[in-house]
């Protein structure tokens, strides 16, 4: 269990890392920063920038931190944040099935980091090195609980966001009318 655990950790924090970075420096295949700010922008999460480098670097340095096992719930929240976030801005609609682009993939990466805040992270770790390792239920849920309030707070950032920069309606013009309700407005001068 210990070396399956270990295996765990290892490639669900270096394929984060990896999906961070192709998010922010473009590396292993990624469009980098910009292309990640504008696919954020058709999905509503503004400012796009902003949730494009805070997104990459959640999973850059949550995976980083999982890798290695060090400060593993706050690892497992910072990763389960950007995986509920994703299924609600992407995959929710498209029911479960991947082959649909759906979220079953999304949720068994959110059960796994929960997993892993819930065991620890084990002997071959830096927390076991230094002596923070937390594991058990507590900690599994609160992994669970810190990344869904972080995903909220994007969610509600998002919103407040887009409706601060969306323009304000402009005032229609009314043309005057007369008693019987006809335009009460100049005759057009015809020139010749």
């Amino acid at each position: 269990m210990k070396i399956a655990r270990f295996l765990l950790r290892i490639t669900l924090g270096a394929l984060f890392f990896g999906h961070g970075t192709q998010k922010l420096k473009g590396w292993f295949g990624g469009g980098g920063l910009d292309a990640t700010a504008g696919m954020f922008k058709q999905l509503g999460l503004r400012p796009e920038r902003r949730n494009a480098i805070a997104a990459g670097a959640s999973e850059a340095g949550g995976g980083a931190a999982m890798a290695l096992g060090l400060a593993t719930p706050f690892a497992a929240a910072a990763l389960i944040g950007t995986m509920l976030t994703a299924i609600h801005r992407v995959h929710l609609k498209n029911g479960p099935w991947i082959t649909n682009q759906g979220y079953e993939y999304n949720l068994i990466l959110i059960l796994a980091a929960a997993l892993i805040a819930e065991l620890g992270p084990g002997p071959v770790s830096l927390d076991y090195l230094l002596g923070t390792e937390r594991s058990g239920l507590g900690w599994g849920l609160a992994a669970l609980a810190m990344g869904g309030a972080g995903a909220v707070a994007v969610h509600q950032l998002s919103e407040r966001s887009a409706a601060s920069t969306e323009p304000a309606p402009q005032p229609t013009e009314v043309a005057p009318t007369t008693p019987d309700g006809r335009a009460d407005r100049p005759a057009e001068a015809v020139t010749d």
